[in-house]
């Protein structure tokens, strides 16, 4: 699961705890000096981070050899020679291509049997340099979620010079068009995905005390197409003090489920499969990763877990009948357990077969 983080907010804190030293570090929260860079977004916070980046930008210039590894790592970025890795909506493959004419990117996509050729031919979807030229907006991609199995519509999510606020607007990738009327988000630290064609669930800024204090959604709300954003209904929240919530759907057919998550660190999560009327927590270690897969659940342990009388160790990948899991009265079975010389770096899923 992804672990959010507010990176300017992160720096700013590295960077506080730097400049103050151990002692200002201990001392209590109302007497901190640097308090004040607390406000991620004002001018006095920005003006520090400014003075730093360019104490930081004449350091890097002032090396003799900068100049050369700037144009190095530009030619590796900008090389056509990149491998344009691939993610399959349907019969087709979608990839995000950036290079030295299109520095914004072409989201694009292509056949498996282009693929397979040296030279494949691509149909570009968006074009973001064009884009942003068009609306007078410094657009970034900021990726897509794409409604199946048909895949003909997507949100889209784009951010201002890279910010981690987007701006969510649902697009047609037949029309290769946004959608005149569509779902559309203001811009926020906003987390969504399809309930079906016309139900969104939305995790976003909804205005005072719907965020964390982190800075991201702390309420997730199912809103319904030609309605008000404002109408929206909660249908699940987390704490003040969390990172943030998340919400996934799965609607692989026969196997259709609804997570919703808390975040409380960075490391540790408390999950919720939806039941009916009724969400139940996934009895599962805070820290361990759980995915479902068709009428199996997959477990991938961050630290030991003592489970039926029988310890798991900590970088284990344990598989196990999902009904049973959520019932209590799972029987687990290692898929991967680490050695001194040996862990597992990732797996991934097919209709059968675990890779």
């Amino acid at each position: 699961m992804h672990r959010p983080i507010d990176r300017r907010r992160f720096n700013l804190a590295l960077l506080a705890g730097a400049f103050s030293g151990p002692s200002a570090m201990a001392q209590t929260h109302t007497e901190d000096p640097y308090l004040w860079l607390e406000a991620v977004h004002g001018e006095k916070a920005m003006a520090w981070v400014r003075e730093r980046n360019a104490a930081t930008e004449a350091v890097l210039h002032a090396d003799p050899g900068f100049g050369a590894l700037q144009t190095s790592l530009r030619a590796v970025l900008d090389s056509r020679e990149q491998i344009p890795y691939v993610v399959r909506r349907g019969d087709a493959l979608y990839n995000f291509w950036r290079d030295d004419r299109n520095p914004r990117g072409l989201w694009r996509r292509t056949s498996l049997a282009e693929y397979r050729k040296l030279q494949p031919a691509w149909d570009t979807v968006l074009d973001i340099d064009a884009l942003g030229k068009a609306e007078g907006e410094n657009w970034v991609w900021a990726g897509a979620t794409a409604f199946g199995p048909d895949y003909q519509r997507c949100l889209l999510a784009l951010s201002r010079g890279g910010a981690d606020a987007t701006v969510v607007r649902e697009f047609d990738l037949v029309a290769k068009q946004f959608v005149g009327g569509g779902f559309s988000l203001p811009e926020a630290k906003t987390r969504v995905d399809w309930i079906d064609i016309d139900h969104l669930y939305v995790a976003s800024d909804f205005g005072p005390g719907s965020l964390t204090d982190s800075g991201y959604p702390r309420i997730i709300k199912r809103w319904r197409r030609g309605t008000p954003l404002s109408a929206a209904t909660t249908v699940f929240e987390g704490q003040v003090s969390d990172v943030s919530v998340s919400v996934s759907v799965d609607r692989t057919p026969g196997f259709e489920r609804t997570v919703f998550g808390r975040a409380t660190d960075f490391y540790n999560a408390l999950e919720f499969l939806q039941a009916g009327e009724q969400q139940l927590a996934l009895p599962k270690p805070s820290d361990a990763s759980l995915s479902f897969w068709r009428e199996h659940v997959l477990i991938e342990l961050r630290s030991d877990w003592v489970q039926g009388g029988q310890t798991w160790p900590r970088g284990a990948l344990l598989v196990g009948k999902a009904a049973d899991f959520m019932a209590g009265k799972a029987v687990l079975q290692a898929l991967f357990l680490p050695t001194a010389a040996r862990s597992l770096a990732g797996f991934t899923a097919t209709r059968s077969t675990l890779v």
